[in-house]
């Protein structure tokens, strides 16, 4: 159970909000230290709106190499109004984008998990979501985001053209859909992989390469196929059909948004990027909760950690294959809900409305419990 000294983990806290959750998720690192002999080498750096403000970037190269050499990055939020007005290249997103890139963080995982004590809180009728668990993998680093060329020109005319390009080679497929087969052989044996292969030729690649990668190595687990925007009609009609969905870039965007939302809120969810594994199994990570930094509800002590907290009980799992210790985190999650106690973003009638500091302490107190 114990972890050498050496093992490295870089906090980003960032903008609105994160510094807040991340204070929660540090809580619980000291927690894990204190209970479970779990020591990390932690150290905490500036990306986004705070780094810009800092040294005129949103990441500094000195805090990526900060990040390259962590054995995993735990990241709050990032953005903010105040920067709305800068150049592209200087927005605090920028700065995500480049860790992603860099790091080569190319398979997402979104879960969306309704836990039974918010079924009530989704959009959809309660028996259409409870008991819902799904995993969106994302390919990250490729697609319409990076591809080339792009940009906006001036035309002879004198109107204007944008020009983004949707690209992908085999083994970015491949690497993809590689980790969606390996989760859902230790889930529910199934994946649906989502694309537009009617109609872009890149999704006529990417299935042809999903099914290759599946008859070739993962004949065990089961593979559908769905057009992307049929998968989006069937997460509101029928979500509980999932288990395992395995998209592009742009596509993973948006039915990843839209899963989340069938929770309830995007204050209960976590996220991690993965790398590609070295010689000795370790792979660059980074763990962040979906919910953005908030600005509205900045520095008033109302955020949600439990997304954080959610994201650091993903990083203790995929990480560090401690996934006795993950259970501990979302199993507190769990009890604190079904004792009664909401954020505002979660508040329900006959509640209990708490703030940050009371949720992260009640989490704390139901890990007492278990480890007592």
């Amino acid at each position: 159970m114990s972890l050498r000294k050496n093992k490295k983990l870089l906090i980003l806290p960032g903008d609105g909000i994160g510094p807040e959750v991340m204070a929660e998720a540090r809580r619980v690192i000291e927690w894990m230290a204190k209970h479970r002999s779990l020591t990390f080498d932690v150290a905490e750096g500036l990306v986004g709106g705070a780094s810009l403000d800092a040294h005129g970037a949103p990441l500094t190269d000195a805090t990526l190499s900060e990040a390259m050499a962590a054995d995993a990055v735990l990241l709050g939020a990032v953005g903010g109004p105040q920067w709305d007005d800068l150049a592209f290249e200087k927005k605090p997103e920028r700065g995500l984008l480049r860790l992603r890139k860099e790091m080569d963080l190319f398979a997402n995982l979104r879960p969306a998990v309704v836990f039974d004590a918010l079924a009530d809180a989704s959009t959809l009728k309660p028996d259409v979501v409870k008991g819902l668990d799904i995993m969106i993998v994302r390919e990250l680093t490729g697609g319409v985001y990076f591809g080339e060329p792009r940009g906006i020109e001036e035309l002879p005319d004198g109107t204007r053209r944008g020009v983004n390009t949707q690209v992908y080679t085999s083994p970015e497929i491949q690497r993809v859909a590689r980790v969606a087969f390996e989760l859902a052989g230790k889930r529910r044996r199934l994946v649906c992989s989502a694309e537009k292969s009617n109609v872009m030729e890149s999704g006529a690649l990417w299935r042809e390469e999903v099914q290759k990668v599946h008859d070739e190595e993962f004949p065990d687990v089961e593979l559908s196929h769905m057009y992307a925007d049929n998968c989006a009609m069937q997460l509101v009609r029928n979500p509980k059909q999932f288990d395992v969905i395995v998209t592009d870039n742009l596509f993973g965007d948006i039915l990843s948004d839209e899963a989340a939302m069938l929770t309830g809120s995007l204050g209960m969810l976590p996220s991690a990027s993965l790398g590609m594994a070295d010689s000795q199994g370790r792979r660059p990570a980074l763990y962040e909760p979906v919910h953005g930094a908030a600005p509205d509800i900045a520095g008033k002590d109302m955020a949600n950690p439990s997304a954080a907290l959610l994201s650091l009980a993903m990083m203790l799992r995929y990480s560090f294959d401690l996934g006795g210790e993950a259970d501990l985190i979302e199993t507190a999650v769990k009890s604190v809900l079904n004792g009664g106690l909401r954020t505002a973003d979660i508040m329900e009638p006959g509640k209990a409305r708490v703030s940050t500091t009371v949720m992260g302490e009640a989490i704390i107190g139901e890990l007492d419990k278990l480890a007592g």
